[in-house]
């Protein structure tokens, strides 16, 4: 059987309909297999083979099954056992990656158990394709519960059958779609992308009068997907609908690393050249103002913080951090830096997702986890699937030492880009000196911005949801660097 592993480059999207376990201790029974094999290129179906499947008792068929599948125990009366099948379903299967929705939890283990149960080694695939882990990821939860019956009514291409061979098909046509719709957002400019996990239909449905009031955080870690082999390794298998494997966990040197960039990249206009002190950065002077719209973190009142959702694209709705009605703005002096620049993540454009990390002081951390517990309690009520990620962390074993992540996000005017932050640099005398950056260049603030420098920041708290992640992100609007 192995000689057929010379040349299996077709992707095998199956599914299996199976019994429903009516008591405690039963297993599922495959009543229908069905497979497409489909050109990886053009994605274009080259074979199909179904068929019903006869258990070894039909008692197993309860009236739970029937409804779940529409598959009775007459419909299965004169269809093949499974042992009858397992050579063509090995043939179809072995070598070749496979596909399908949920098929890492539930149809692989099912069609393994199945060649158990007959005493024959299963077919092994060379990849897989789960498209609930993929899209999840991917797509994220704009379309709802992730269904394979959810998606397609999204879509409008009809409803599920629950039969094996209407669903792979149903399968390969959402997946197409969701391709589709990630390849033309990748190509909007930033500021207009549909975040993967943007608000769904039911969350619209919340008033954006819709406020929470003041409660503790809770911390939760973040979810990892990636399309894997056999041996837990990663791999790009479909060109139009790849899923990499990026750090979740919430580090201190490089954690949020796929977080939405909400800031407005229109607003950034005010960028001026001058005398250049190097290749890409000057300075000039200017007199250091406070916005009254900034309040530093003890004159910020913790039961005032509320949130609420406000419009954001196409419909959607995001939550916004209010302070007796107002947007809250913070204003924190004399931060320390933990971890300078990273420029591990990349935008759209392929620039740097430039962010550093800061210690939090204790009457910033309280003012923080405030705010995380006040948003996190209104998103638990969005419909969001995505863990929500605490805004301070407090690593094991640094537990009094908790850090935060700062964001420095990027203004693109035609070709050129460059910071969307106001930079100062603060010299011993007091006097302020404007950072002019005549482009962008990480290498430049990496300088400025490094292990042990102290710095004032002027920071939005802008929550975001995207690629299963959720929770409040810190932009730069101001910084201003000790010398």
């Amino acid at each position: 059987m192995d000689s057929m592993m010379e040349d299996r480059s077709e992707i095998a999207f199956f599914d299996v309909e199976t019994t429903v376990p009516s008591r405690q201790g039963q297993g599922f029974t495959i009543l229908e297999f069905g497979a497409i094999l489909v050109c990886p290129r053009k994605l274009v179906e080259l074979e199909s083979y179904s068929t019903l499947v006869r258990p070894s008792h039909l008692s197993l068929i309860s009236s739970l099954s029937v409804r779940c599948n529409g598959i009775t125990r007459d419909a299965v009366l004169s269809s093949p056992t499974f042992a009858q099948i397992a050579h063509k379903v090995y043939h179809i299967l072995h070598g070749r990656i496979w596909a399908g929705h949920n098929i890492l939890r539930f149809d692989c283990a099912r069609i393994r158990e199945a060649f158990a149960q007959i005493g024959m080694p299963p077919p092994q695939p060379k990849g897989t394709i789960d498209s609930l882990a993929l899209l999840t990821k991917k797509f994220g939860r704009r379309a709802g519960d992730m269904k394979m019956a959810t998606l397609a009514t999204y879509f409008g291409i009809g409803q599920q059958t629950h039969r094996s061979l209407d669903d792979v098909r149903m399968n390969l046509e959402v997946l197409k779609y969701c391709a589709t719709v990630l390849f033309l957002e990748s190509s909007l400019p930033e500021n207009n992308l549909v975040p993967p996990n943007a608000v769904t239909r039911r969350r619209a449905g919340i008033s954006s009068r819709h406020r929470v009031g003041s409660n503790k955080s809770t911390h939760s870690s973040s979810s990892r997907i990636s399309l894997t082999d056999e041996q837990g390794e990663a791999h790009p298998i479909l060109s139009l609908v790849t899923c990499s494997s990026e750090d979740g966990t919430s580090n201190l040197a490089e954690s949020d690393a796929t977080e939405s960039d909400s800031f407005n990249m229109n607003s950034f206009s005010d960028q001026i050249t001058g005398e250049s002190l190097g290749t890409d950065i000057s300075m000039e002077e200017e007199h250091v103002s406070v916005s009254p719209e900034f309040l530093e973190p003890d004159q910020v009142s913790i039961p005032s913080i509320t949130a609420s959702f406000i419009p954001f694209f196409r419909g959607s709705q995001r939550i916004q951090l209010l302070h007796n009605d107002a947007c809250l703005l913070l204003l924190c002096n004399n931060l320390k830096v933990r971890f300078g620049i990273s420029t591990k993540f990349t935008d759209y454009a392929g620039r740097p997702r430039l962010s550093f990390v800061v210690d939090v002081p204790p009457s910033l951390c309280r003012v923080l986890e405030a705010s995380d517990g006040v948003a996190q309690r209104l998103f638990s009520d969005s419909g969001s699937g995505s863990e929500w990620r605490p805004v301070v962390v407090r690593k094991d074993g640094y537990f009094n030492y908790p850090t935060m992540r700062l964001h420095i996000p990027s203004a693109v005017s035609g070709d050129t880009a460059t910071y969307a932050t106001e930079m100062l640099k603060k010299e011993p005398s007091g006097a302020a000196q404007r950072l002019i950056f005549n482009r962008f260049d990480a290498a430049g603030l990496e300088r400025l911005i490094n292990p042990g420098a102290i710095l004032d920041a002027f920071i939005s708290l802008d929550t975001y949801d995207y690629q299963q992640s959720a929770g409040i992100r810190l932009v730069a609007k101001k910084l201003i660097i000790h010398s």
